[in-house]
């Protein structure tokens, strides 16, 4: 697998990294997660969501490389099913942010996202987007060659490289918005407008991968 990658010329490698750089750079629902991790349980926390959306994202990857992406792509009614599934976590998401009301400590401290808690979202919300699936399909095989070995390594190899600027970039944001969040201890008012924000956030987001 690394072989793979590494035996790609220097120029195709370099327009891949920043391609995906600048892909992950882009705001999605994942770095709205990790925002709000961050905000709400601090630094850890929003790394952890970064972690998991790089882990979802492998995920996708590892499909992709035996071919079940190609599958969804091929059968519409299967891409459908999992944009309803994807949908309807992202709903259920913004209905958990939406009721929760942090208006006392004691209140907010049951509603504080863990590390762990936020690792295994951030994972979650990444796995059952097919939006990623289709995109990786369409966007790594581009970068592959037939002629330096196993087309399913290369994708692993490069899915690899991929997943990990996607947790690095989104740790990022969330690890960022742990100083905002910190500042908004003392104002409980704004943090429950933050996250009825943030609901509604995930209920458009949810449209959009139903419709889009």
């Amino acid at each position: 697998m690394l072989n793979a990658v590494l035996g790609m010329p220097l120029g195709d490698l370099l327009t891949f990294v920043l391609a995906g750089l600048v892909l992950n750079l882009t705001p999605g629902a994942d770095v709205i997660f990790a925002v709000s991790c961050g905000a709400a349980g601090g630094a850890r926390a929003g790394a952890a969501a970064g972690l998991g959306v790089g882990l979802g994202g492998l995920w996708h990857v590892a499909w992709a490389a035996v071919g079940v992406a190609a599958l969804i792509v091929a059968h519409p009614s299967a891409l459908w099913a999992l944009q309803i599934l994807g949908a309807g976590y992202l709903l259920w998401l913004g209905w958990g942010f939406w009721r929760a009301v942090p208006i006392s400590a004691c209140s907010t401290a049951r509603r504080v996202p863990t590390p762990l808690w936020a690792l295994w979202q951030g994972f979650a919300i990444n796995a059952l987007n097919p939006k990623v699936a289709v995109f990786i399909l369409a966007f790594l095989p581009q970068f592959t060659d037939a002629a330096r070995g196993p087309v399913g390594a290369q994708i692993m190899g490069l899915g690899a490289i991929f997943a990990l600027s996607g947790a690095v970039v989104t740790a990022g944001y969330g690890m960022g918005a742990a100083r905002f969040g910190a500042g908004l201890e003392l104002a409980p008012t704004l943090r429950f407008w933050l996250r009825r924000g943030v609901a509604l956030v995930f209920v458009v987001l949810a449209l959009r991968l139903l419709w889009a």
